[in-house]
């Protein structure tokens, strides 16, 4: 069962913020919901975006500009938040790159954090059985992608979950977790000290293991002024193993775009055009 919050008109379809029980979590959880005028119409394809470090589920539907693309494109556009709220875990809002706002999508298998983050559960199982019931969303016609933190979710969620998410893509996404400092501090927090076991949520390396699981292409596009690139994001890890596994990749590397929203609007439209036409 979902709580309506609150709803806006925007490019003729409806910009809405609902909040629910979470089964995966338990604990209530918020997303943000777009339905573009085709929705009053009829079930239309959904994109899940998951935004990065320290953002929440109203971050991008305010502040990337998506929603006209959305609404001419017909597709709905659905933002969960990025961990949950009210696990009453001391250690959760100390560090901004762990913990709350911060859960790199997984779902933690060490104490204090396996009871309530369960994120991967319920961004791959929960939350698109939630939206295909209670909203107009075409059953089986849903795509993932996401920015930073939420890039590296998407691109590991669509690897880890085949046949879920029918396209993906990523903006400046933290590619190769295992080898930057986000992630390494994320995974030993949330998986403990078993390092080889992080492997499983990599994305690099979960694509160097597959055979071309997305043959119509998937789109990354990286900013060359962002400030992390050389230290947290590591893109050239995950074309390696596009590369190794026949994945088509579009790499798209932008001079003088760094990491924030404005990166994120000046490109969300190419992402929202190559999310319909897979979907």
């Amino acid at each position: 069962m979902i709580e309506l919050l609150s709803e806006h008109m925007c490019h003729g379809g409806r910009q809405q913020l609902y909040s629910h029980t979470s089964a995966a979590t338990g604990l209530p959880m918020r997303f943000s919901a777009y339905l573009p005028p085709a929705a009053a119409h009829g079930p239309v394809p959904a994109l899940i975006y998951l935004a990065g470090l320290t953002c929440n589920e109203e971050t991008f539907v305010i502040k990337a500009g998506a929603q006209r693309f959305a609404a001419r494109h017909g597709l709905m556009l659905i933002a969960p938040d990025t961990s949950p709220r009210g696990a009453g875990i001391e250690q959760a809002s100390t560090d901004s790159d762990f913990g709350l706002a911060a859960s790199f999508y997984v779902d933690a298998v060490t104490a204090p954090w396996s009871r309530h983050f369960r994120m991967e559960s319920y961004i791959a199982l929960e939350l698109p059985e939630l939206i295909e019931s209670a909203l107009p969303v075409a059953r089986g016609r849903i795509g993932i992608m996401g920015h930073s933190m939420g890039g590296h979710g998407a691109l590991m969620l669509a690897l880890r979950h085949p046949g879920r998410f029918r396209s993906v893509s990523a903006l400046a996404p933290i590619a190769a977790p295992t080898q930057c400092p986000w992630g390494r501090k994320a995974f030993a927090g949330y998986f403990g000290g078993d390092v080889a076991a992080w492997a499983d949520h990599d994305a690099s390396q979960l694509m160097a293991a597959a055979s071309t699981p997305y043959p119509q292409g998937i789109l990354v596009d990286q900013g060359m002024d962002d400030p992390f690139l050389a230290s947290q994001l590591h893109p050239s890890s995950f074309e390696d193993a596009c590369r190794q596994a026949r994945q088509p990749l579009e790499l798209r590397r932008h001079p003088g775009y760094d990491h924030g929203y404005f990166f994120i609007m000046s490109f969300i439209g190419d992402h929202i055009a190559h999310h319909a036409a897979q979907l």
